[in-house]
C-alpha cells in the first residue's frame, strides 16, 4: 500500500511517499481504508519537532491525526458487524507511528467513530481535532454547559476569536447549534463572509472596526465565554468585554508570554482555561465525541466554502504541499485525497 512517512524531523521535504506492507488489526483494533486525511497544525509541528534532524520516537512515522474512511477488517474483541462501516478518525498518530496519511491504518476501535448517514468523508476528515477542541473550549465555562446540544447555551453569548479558522469555524457551528448568540472576530473581508456563512450572528473585522465597541454593541452585558486563539494580542480586549463570571478558553497562542491584569480579572471573577485536546479528561472527550456525533447527524457541522470552511485538496503524493499549506496559514481546511 502507499503511505507517506518521515524518518527524521524537519520541513515538509522530509515527507516521502513509500510502499509499505498492509497492516493487520490487533486485538481491539479496526483496519480502516482511508479515503481522506485531514491536516492540522499539530501535524506539521510534530513533523518539525524541536528542530531538523532530531531523532523520532519511532523509526518511521506516518503523519496526520484526523481522517475518514471505511472499516475493512477488525481484530479480536471487535464486533465483526463494524466491517463496512464508514468512520471518522481521531488522534490516529497520537503516541503511535501510524497516522492517516496512508491507504490503510490500524487503530483502536474507539478511535474510529461511525459517520452519520449522509455525512461525507470530507466532513469526517475535518472534525477530529478542530471539533473536539472547540467542544472543550465551549464546555469549560463557569456557568456554561458541560455538554452541547439544542438549548444548552440559551441566553449566553460566546465570542470566537478567529472565526475563519478550523477550530473557530467548529466553535461557531457548535455554539449556534446549542443556542448561544455568537460574535466572532476576523481580519479580512473574505473571512467576514466565511464567518457569516458558518452562522455567526455578529462578525467584527478587527482591522477596520473598533472591536471593543462592536462587541459591546452586540453584547452590552459582556460575553460569557471567549474561545481564544491569540490570547496575548487580545488580552486587553478580552478583559474589556468579558461578563462577570466569564471564561476565556485558550486553545492556541501566538507567543508564550501572556500577562494577565489581576485586578480587573478579579473584579469580574474571570476564569482562564487552557485547552489541549490530547490531554483533556477522558470523560470530557467521550462527551465531546457524543455531542459531535449528534451535531453531525442533524447537519449542524458542515464544511465547504458555502459553509464557511473552504476545502483545499491535495493528492497523497503531495502531502508535503498540504503540510506547507497549513504551515503558511491557508484559510480553510486542508485535505489529502488518499483513495
Amino acid at each position: 500500500m502507499r503511505a507517506i512517512v518521515y524518518t527524521e524531523t524537519g520541513g515538509p521535504d522530509v515527507l516521502k511517499l513509500v510502499e509499505r506492507p498492509e497492516p493487520t488489526p490487533g486485538p481491539d483494533e479496526v483496519l480502516v481504508r482511508v479515503a481522506v486525511s485531514g491536516v492540522n497544525p499539530t501535524d506539521w509541528k510534530a513533523r518539525r519537532g524541536d528542530g531538523p534532524g532530531k531523532p523520532l520516537a519511532f523509526p518511521e512515522v506516518v503523519p496526520n491525526m484526523d481522517g475518514a474512511g471505511t472499516i475493512v477488517a477488525v481484530g479480536d474483541g471487535v464486533d465483526r458487524g463494524r466491517v463496512g462501516e464508514r468512520v471518522w478518525l481521531w488522534e490516529a498518530a497520537r503516541h503511535r507511528p501510524n497516522g492517516s496519511a496512508q491507504e490503510l491504518v490500524a487503530l483502536p476501535t474507539a478511535q474510529a467513530v461511525p459517520l452519520s448517514e449522509g455525512a461525507s468523508f470530507d466532513l469526517g476528515a475535518s472534525i477530529g481535532i478542530p471539533a473536539l477542541t472547540a467542544h472543550r473550549c465551549l464546555t469549560v465555562g463557569v456557568d456554561g454547559p458541560a455538554q452541547l446540544g439544542p438549548h444548552e447555551f440559551d441566553g449566553q453569548t460566546v465570542l470566537v476569536a478567529g472565526g475563519a479558522g478550523a477550530v473557530g469555524h467548529a466553535a461557531i457551528e457548535l455554539a449556534v447549534w446549542s443556542g448561544a448568540m455568537v460574535i466572532t472576530t476576523v481580519s479580512t473581508p473574505e473571512k467576514e463572509g466565511l464567518a457569516a456563512a458558518a452562522g455567526a450572528h455578529h462578525v467584527v473585522n478587527y482591522r477596520t472596526q473598533d472591536t471593543e465597541q462592536a462587541v459591546r454593541a452586540a453584547a452590552p452585558d459582556g460575553v460569557d465565554l471567549i474561545v481564544e486563539v491569540a490570547p496575548v494580542s487580545n488580552a486587553r480586549l478580552n478583559q474589556a468585554v468579558i461578563a462577570r463570571n466569564g471564561t476565556v478558553a485558550i486553545y492556541a497562542s501566538e507567543r508564550d508570554d501572556l500577562t494577565i491584569a489581576i485586578d480587573p480579572a478579579m473584579t469580574t471573577n474571570t476564569r482562564f482555561q487552557v485547552v489541549l485536546v490530547y490531554t483533556m479528561p477522558a470523560t470530557a472527550k467521550e462527551q465531546a465525541i457524543r455531542d459531535v456525533q449528534d451535531a453531525m447527524a442533524v447537519g449542524a457541522l458542515r464544511v465547504g466554502a458555502e459553509a464557511g470552511l473552504p476545502l483545499h485538496r491535495f493528492p497523497l503524493e503531495r502531502t508535503a504541499d498540504a503540510h506547507a499549506a497549513v504551515e503558511t496559514n491557508a484559510v480553510g481546511k486542508v485535505l489529502i485525497d488518499v483513495e
